[in-house]
């Protein structure tokens, strides 16, 4: 079987900035980035190497709608941290099968799922 790991995900924003400071938020740290003639855009490097970019979207094109998950270490934070800032949660910390999660909306209107890993207890072994 193949195995995939998730490398690049790019944003597309007509305001890119505001992005960048929602991202900022959850602890990402971003540097200035250009590609030959291409646009500048930010760039963040996740943990794992996945390749992170906001690029501002063309005045005549339409930002494309994504959703995101990032693991974080306390659900509860991050989101009491973004509700400071007016971000909009759309579901509340719960608790689910894969751990205590929230889903917040970036300020492109972008879902971004936040969980916390489950901790289980079972034999001691963490099987």
């Amino acid at each position: 079987m193949l195995t995939l790991t998730l490398n690049l995900v790019v944003l597309y924003s007509h305001e890119p900035e505001r992005l960048v400071k929602f991202y900022e938020r959850l602890g990402l740290t971003f540097d200035r980035h250009r590609h030959g003639a291409g646009a500048e855009h930010h760039a963040a490097e996740l943990p794992g190497g996945t390749v992170f970019e906001i690029y501002p979207a063309k005045p005549d094109e339409a930002a494309t709608r994504v959703r995101l998950g990032f693991r974080v270490a306390s659900v509860d934070d991050c989101v009491a941290e973004l509700a400071a800032h007016g971000v909009t949660v759309v579901s509340k910390p719960k608790d689910s099968e894969r751990g205590r999660r929230a889903v917040v909306a970036d300020p492109e209107g972008n879902r971004v799922e936040l969980i916390e890993e489950a901790h289980e207890t079972t034999n001691g072994t963490g099987m």
